[in-house]
């Protein structure tokens, strides 16, 4: 138990340095286009970075948020990303591990932004936080609801039925009987949806799968009321002539 409190306390941590270094970057200058991009490269997803900027100097930069400081797998990393992307690369941390990691991303031409212990995050912050992340996750549910705008194809229903209920995408691909990349579609087709979609892995393409189920669900019912209402409508009318 000690241990997943452990791990929730470094998780919010980590959300917190998130948000708190967007709203650096923004208030010097830089404009948060996307977060969680995902790097797909020919078909294949291989990672993700934290957010897409563009900067004061209208470059697009490929931005990864460090809760801790930064190392030098770790500037690899964010340099790696961003050639990926074809785009610059842009760390926010609370400075570097060692020597080594500042060299290095000197050599490869990684920005450092560091984050000082001014924004070190207090429990009214932090409360303020997650409320606001609560929030908006209840709303982009609502949304998904309501949208009269999202259409499901009938081709598409098996599939999410099949990501709702699977703990991964490779079990979903079991599930269907299809190769992991028969599911590509679907998946790409969740995150155009809603940003939850593409936050936090399968976990969140899994909600937004359960929500659209529930959707149809309730649409279902919604027109079954409706004829319904209709029968007893034109009952009602005959016994009344």
């Amino acid at each position: 138990m000690r241990g997943t409190s452990r791990d929730l306390s470094g998780k919010r941590r980590w959300y917190a340095s998130e948000r708190i270094a967007f709203r650096l970057l923004e208030e010097m200058g830089y404009r948060i286009i996307e977060t969680h991009k995902r790097i797909i490269v020919d078909g294949v997803d291989v990672g993700e970075v934290d957010a897409i900027a563009i900067g004061p100097d209208n470059n697009y930069y490929a931005v990864e948020v460090k809760a801790g400081r930064l190392d030098v797998h770790g500037v690899r990393q964010v340099f790696s990303n961003a050639v990926l992307l074809n785009m610059k690369p842009l760390a926010v941390c609370k400075g570097f591990a060692d020597d080594a990691a500042k060299k290095t991303a000197e050599k490869l031409g990684v920005k450092v932004i560091e984050l000082s212990d001014a924004f070190l995050v207090d429990a009214e912050e932090l409360e303020e936080i997650v409320y606001g992340a609560a929030l908006e996750a209840f709303s982009e549910s609502i949304r998904i609801l309501l949208d009269p705008s999202i259409r499901v194809l009938p081709e598409q229903v098996d599939y999410l039925k099949a990501i709702a209920r699977s703990h991964s995408i490779r079990d979903a691909a079991l599930y269907l009987r299809k190769d992991v990349k028969d599911l590509v579609p679907v998946l790409s087709w969740l995150r155009t949806l809603s940003p939850l979609a593409r936050r936090g892995g399968y976990k969140s393409l899994q909600l937004v799968a359960m929500l659209i189920l529930l959707r149809l669900r309730l649409q279902g019912l919604i027109g079954s009321l409706e004829q319904d209402i209709g029968l007893l409508t034109r009952l009602a009318e005959k016994l009344g002539a």
